[in-house]
């Protein structure tokens, strides 16, 4: 007898559909601005982490993972970045890395803060790197990337489609094999900081092949591969904030840190 095959419903499949582009682009709430109220927390007791947003990003992409972090005793800072129409991040990775780094000095001179923990999503990710790359590392001691195009991501071709390359040098940046891709892979992290990259075989917007580090980036590299969830997934799921706690908090030393060859199969969501 044959054996008869599943055939998923239209209004499953219609689900299925929503769900991935809900997960990759998130809500719209993301790209209604950056007006919602900003806590100081710079001149707090506890560690400091700072976060930066990715392409077209503004601060509130960033909302939930804040609001975790500031549960559990760690000081945020985030800044506004400006780009198109003063709201959407589409500056180069050069000049934000250089805006962010004036905007820490300032802070680190007034309240003494001695190191911070970079979180990067997307293309904020590549600017935290760079500003390592830079010499700009005294003061910083892990950066951890959530989705961010290590190698560029050929999804800049669809931006490029979109007439976005005539309004952001960051766009033309992020295609691979981009002059400052190729830059930052050619110098490795210093071993005084940690970087992480955190990505998903769900991630439409960076394919997660396209985010793995080897062990010419530095001497304190770690992949963390999950499933299921889509570009904006990333900075929303507690599964991944668990996996950010423990590199803030533990700093593991399993066979998965240190210089790594392969995508490690650490699975921490069920797919």
């Amino acid at each position: 007898m044959a054996r008869l095959i599943s055939v998923p419903s239209p209004a499953s499949v219609a689900r299925a559909l929503s769900g991935s582009l809900r997960s990759n682009i998130g809500t719209w709430r993301y790209y209604m601005g950056d007006a919602q109220d900003r806590r100081d927390d710079a001149g707090l007791p506890g560690e400091c982490v700072l976060l930066i947003q990715g392409f077209f990003q503004t601060r509130r992409v960033m909302e939930t993972l804040e609001q975790r972090l500031r549960a559990d005793g760690y000081r945020v800072i985030s800044f506004h970045l400006g780009g198109l129409l003063g709201n959407f991040n589409t500056r180069g990775i050069h000049t934000l890395a250089a805006h962010v780094e004036r905007k820490m000095e300032r802070l680190r001179e007034r309240y003494g803060i001695d190191h911070v923990h970079i979180i990067g999503h997307s293309m904020g990710g590549l600017v935290a790197r760079y500003m390592v790359l830079q010499g700009n590392h005294d003061w910083i001691r892990t950066v951890i990337t959530l989705g961010t195009p290590h190698h560029g991501t050929p999804i800049a071709a669809l931006g490029g489609a979109l007439g976005l390359l005539v309004v952001s040098r960051a766009m033309w940046q992020l295609f691979p094999f981009s002059g400052i891709v190729r830059d930052m892979k050619a110098q490795p992290v210093p071993g005084s900081v940690r970087l992480v990259s955190v990505y998903s075989t769900g991630d439409l917007i960076c394919p997660y092949t396209y985010s793995a580090l080897t062990p010419r980036d530095g001497d304190d590299v770690r992949n963390i591969l999950v499933k299921g969830l889509g570009h904006m997934g990333l900075v929303e799921d507690p599964w991944v904030y668990g996996l950010v706690l423990r590199e803030l908090k533990g700093r593991p030393h399993d066979s998965a840190s240190g210089p790594v060859a392969d995508v490690d199969e650490e699975i921490t969501r069920a797919s």
